[in-house]
């Protein structure tokens, strides 16, 4: 999951000195930096680049910005010319920045750190393209996939191309590992999870091995539930991170035997720390730490983490905590 943010002081210095959000991640020397801070801070086996999954509609053609207090802001996609106005041409030439920050990064990096890229899944890029900002209930772009689906099939293929050809470029560039994220496909109802989630992210996946295949590629379908086992049966999926609401022993069970897992600490137990995240996090390791398992969070670190707490945690994790 997203290791820097607002949780560290550097980071928070480093922001100001930025501009715009998307400047922060189109300028590598920032972006190089952000990622290296908590591996300077933390004994973190990976590092996963410091970048945002909208950079790839931002590259589209799409116009794209922040707004404090607010967060992402799009022009909405809302018709047919508009998905065909798409620029698919050129989007890896676009998103050097990215590249060269991968570059950077793995040359600051010690050798026993690995290093992650990612990108949005097609579904979850798509819903702040037809929405044009962050949505908890996604209503406009649900109605779109009954009322038009030609629509969403169309913005699908297009998203399936660029986000594949965007997490090839990134281990070219470096990244030893990919993660897919599917933030919001806990909004698709089950009848549609297949045909925009589970497909374009098996496409996705396998291209990526085809090209890469010594690069496993992680799926993190948030919210799904039990239809995380969809996503670990995925030939081409390595892993499958899973969020908080997931029962680790249910995951041994369900997922180890297909991939490995990745989750799934809950990020406010993280802020809260001491015995509760202690008790936590010693769950999760007897639940999975048997079977083929990368410990990380169930979502993003929140920004009242005390940064204490993450030293905290990575010492408990290695074993070498009190």
């Amino acid at each position: 999951m997203r290791q820097a943010g607002r949780y560290l002081p550097e980071y928070r210095a480093l922001r100001k000195r930025a501009g715009s959000f998307l400047d922060f991640c189109y300028t590598p020397e920032l972006a190089v930096e952000a990622t290296l801070q908590p591996i300077r801070r933390f004994d973190l086996d990976a590092a996963i680049v410091f970048s945002d999954i909208l950079v790839i509609p931002d590259a589209l053609g799409q116009k794209v910005w922040f707004e404090d207090g607010i967060g992402p802001r799009l022009d909405p996609v809302s018709a047919m010319g508009e998905v065909e106005r798409l620029e698919e041409g050129g989007l890896t030439e676009r998103l050097e920045p990215v590249y060269e920050t991968l570059a950077g990064v793995r040359e600051g990096l010690p050798d026993r750190v690995a290093l992650i890229g990612f990108a949005g899944a097609p579904w979850t890029i798509a819903t702040y393209m037809i929405e044009g900002r962050t949505s908890r209930g996604h209503e406009r772009i649900r109605r779109l996939a009954y009322e038009a689906p030609e629509l969403l099939d169309r913005l699908t293929g297009v998203l399936t191309r660029a986000v594949t050809r965007h997490l090839i470029a990134q281990i070219r560039a470096g990244a030893e590992a990919v993660q897919i994220f599917d933030s919001w496909a806990g909004a698709l109802p089950a009848t549609h999870r297949e045909r925009y989630s589970l497909q374009p992210i098996a496409e996705i996946a396998s291209a990526v091995r085809e090209a890469c295949p010594d690069a496993p590629a992680i799926a993190f379908p948030r919210g799904v539930g039990a239809a995380c086992a969809d996503y670990a049966a995925i030939p081409a999926v390595g892993a499958v991170s899973i969020d908080q609401g997931v029962d680790p022993g249910w995951a041994a069970a369900a997922l180890q035997g297909s991939a490995a897992v990745q989750g799934n600490l809950d990020p406010l137990v993280l802020a809260a720390g001491g015995r509760a995240m202690e008790e936590a996090v010693d769950g999760i390791l007897s639940a999975l730490a048997a079977g083929p398992f990368v410990f990380n969070l169930g979502h993003g670190v929140v920004p009242e983490t005390p940064p204490e707490h993450v030293a905290a945690l990575v010492a408990r994790v290695k074993g070498t905590g009190a």
